[in-house]
């Protein structure tokens, strides 16, 4: 079914003209939020609880511009199985790449943590092309191996490699390249990790720690990774280094900023982050990490 479904509409929506393209997508809105409404409980309630001063008629103004924002996030994703690498570099730009030249020069591999705000699989496609680092990314592979396959072909296609979940541990011990690794650590970590607990947009919010585990571990820079939409599929990527000596930092330092960086771009345009995820599912427990302890002792702990 999931072959059928490729080959019948996703691969020849991803050969119209880009025009088309978003004709589809106003279509495909209006059923997705007006008709079947798809996740809009979820996306209601995550707004309000992270907006908690926003009057009814603002939170609906957002939530109306998130469904035109992830319908089109849907349809150019779905355009990249057949992307070229020209039409990737016209609607794609890192802003500032030479913020790692130095640390290319110097032989230094860097982290860069995002989150799943604007579109995520421009990213993908099209960083490596910008900087000398070899472009890494931290995927959770999906339960249909055809789908799959495709996702990690189209992503991988201009140069990103991408290392499942289960197997970051043993990349970063044998981690001897250049590499500029990509975390999103703004999704629920499951119920199994150990995790960092914060306020982020008015909750309290488990934060997936590995980005600064690794970053101690292995001395990586910190930077935050920022999308931002231009214009209707094109899209600029702005670094921001936010440690160059993660090995001083205390103990949650490294979470707190990028998941302050990513609260930031989240208030000043909340439409483009992904509400349809059930981000705060996770409640804390007695048991949770005790503050307390040792930052060696929390890191050993912690597995990713």
């Amino acid at each position: 079914m999931a072959a059928i479904f490729y080959y019948l509409f996703v691969k020849p929506v991803s050969l119209l003209p880009l025009r088309l393209t978003y004709v589809i997508s106003d279509i495909s809105c209006f059923f997705i939020f007006r008709v079947f409404g798809y996740r809009k409980k979820v996306v209601t309630t995550n707004l309000k609880n992270s907006f908690p001063n926003m009057s009814e008629k603002e939170i609906k103004e957002i939530r109306k511009k998130f469904y035109s924002h992830f319908t089109d996030f849907l349809f150019e994703s779905f355009r990249n199985f057949s992307i070229t690498e020209e039409e990737t570099l016209a609607r794609f730009k890192v802003v500032n790449p030479e913020i790692l030249k130095p640390f290319a020069d110097a032989n230094r591999s860097v982290i860069i943590v995002g989150g799943h705000y604007n579109n995520w699989e421009m990213l993908a496609v099209g960083i490596d092309h910008y900087i000398e680092h070899q472009s890494v990314a931290i995927y959770h592979k999906l339960g249909n191996k055809f789908i799959d396959n495709k996702v990690l072909k189209s992503r991988c296609k201009f140069g990103l490699k991408l290392i499942p979940r289960p197997e970051v541990k043993a990349f970063f011990a044998n981690d001897n390249q250049l590499t500029a690794t990509i975390f999103g650590s703004d999704q629920s970590p499951s119920i199994a990790k150990k995790v960092y607990w914060t306020r982020f947009l008015n909750q309290d919010t488990p934060v997936m720690f590995g980005a600064e585990k690794f970053a101690i571990e292995k001395d990586y820079l910190v930077l935050y990774g920022g999308l931002r939409k231009v214009k209707r599929g094109y899209y600029e990527f702005e670094l921001e280094l936010l440690f160059d000596e993660p090995t001083l930092c205390k103990h949650g330092e490294i979470t707190e900023a990028h998941t302050k960086c990513l609260e930031k771009q989240i208030i000043e345009a909340p439409q483009y982050w992904l509400w349809t995820h059930k981000r705060w599912k996770r409640k804390r427990k007695p048991e949770e990490l005790d503050e307390a302890k040792t930052v060696k002792d929390q890191l050993a702990e912690i597995k990713v």
